[in-house]
């Protein structure tokens, strides 16, 4: 109950794939080939975290989005909509996340020092199991391999905002106490999702979402231009209730021994 058991962690944008590129564009094409609709990327990004059909269907009830689906089709999205845009973005998904499965720089060395303080590695996405299969193995490969993943159709409650799989996490890594857990998200409903789960939420800000650049991008941007997107996007962060930002995952053990003071004081999320 006094110290960190567990970190359960996000994917794209926080462990693999800088920037969480992966999903965003292939949201965009799965537009363009479904109904001929052109989203942008910053449109993309807006419901990052939720489960893929959810995803979709946030992203519809965008007001410029369903403008462009009254002018074109005289009716707002539906159901049939998003199936048809999911079934075209699955197979685009598959084929191409494990071109950006590579572990972020410092994910590998950080998870190596967690497994040193017998910190046990979980972790759960966006992603549906079919992703995921293809995922998890590519990672593995460039190094990276929780203790456990689940997808966002594993569970039949559905998935982020709600607890469940980051609960999941908690059964099946056999912790005793969700205080003692961290959830690690560089997006909004991760933050809430750990949140529901009674855990200590913490974002992500250079490599995730809310900052979205490349890897090239971010090593050469303007130091001012880092400072005030940065400050943006942990903003965001704190605003969905995160209880602390980090620029990348390798600030996270720093982070733990805070956190292992305050739950030796008692305190809880």
């Amino acid at each position: 109950m006094n110290r960190i058991q567990a970190v359960i962690l996000d994917w794209a944008g926080t462990t693999v794939d800088f920037g969480s590129f992966a999903p965003t564009q292939i949201f965009i094409e799965a537009f363009h080939r479904a109904f001929d609709i052109d989203i942008t990327l910053e449109q993309a990004r807006i419901p990052m975290g939720l489960g893929k059909w959810q995803h979709i269907e946030a992203l519809g009830k965008l007001p410029e989005i369903d403008i462009c689906w009254q002018n074109k089709f005289g009716r707002s999205m539906n159901n049939d909509d998003i199936d048809a845009i999911y079934a075209t973005f699955m197979p685009l998904q598959i084929a191409k996340v494990v071109d950006f499965s590579a572990p972020i720089s410092g994910v590998i060395q950080t998870i190596a020092a967690l497994r040193t303080q017998e910190i046990k590695i979980g972790s759960c996405s966006g992603y549906p199991r079919a992703v995921m299969e293809k995922l998890v193995p590519a990672a593995a490969r460039l190094g990276y391999s929780p203790d456990y993943w689940v997808a966002s159709d594993d569970i039949p409650a559905g998935g982020r905002p709600g607890p469940w799989m980051a609960l999941q996490n908690v059964i099946e890594l056999s912790i005793d106490s969700v205080a003692s857990c961290i959830k690690v998200d560089d997006a909004v409903p991760g933050i809430a999702e750990g949140l529901n789960a009674g855990m200590w939420s913490v974002g992500v800000v250079l490599s995730g979402n809310e900052f979205g650049k490349t890897w090239d991008e971010y090593q050469t941007m303007p130091h001012d231009a880092i400072l005030e997107l940065r400050q943006k996007a942990a903003a965001k962060l704190f605003a969905a209730g995160a209880h602390y930002v980090i620029d990348t995952l390798a600030d996270l053990p720093q982070l733990i021994g805070v956190i292992n003071d305050r739950l030796a004081k008692g305190e809880r999320p």
